[in-house]
């Protein structure tokens, strides 16, 4: 089921070229497969391209954490917030606050 939705993905990919969404959408595939690395791919190359895709931010945080790479966990967090409040999303900010906070105290 998750290797069609992953399949239906790349080739939507491949068509329209880079797009968040999807990009996104196909690392939270990944995830729910247990393949954190690639997830981690397409979350980091979808954040150097667009920082401003603050829901990215969030899930690649939580993939750090259960890689116990806890310090990137924060400063993803941390860089997730800050640009959550550049664009005046305060629903992310407070989610990624909200998880920084978790770790921290």
């Amino acid at each position: 089921m998750h290797n069609n939705r992953i399949e239906k993905l790349k080739e939507m990919l491949l068509e329209s070229g880079s797009d968040n969404f999807m990009e996104h959408a196909l690392a939270l595939e990944y995830i729910k497969l247990g393949n954190d690395n690639e997830a981690r791919h397409l979350f980091e190359n979808l954040l150097l391209r667009d920082p401003h895709y603050v829901g990215s931010y969030y899930h690649l945080g939580k993939l750090l954490e259960r890689g116990q790479e806890i310090e990137k966990a924060k400063s993803t967090y941390l860089q997730g917030m800050e640009e959550a409040k550049a664009i005046k999303d305060q629903h992310s900010y407070n989610e990624l606050q909200a998880a920084f906070e978790d770790l921290t105290y």
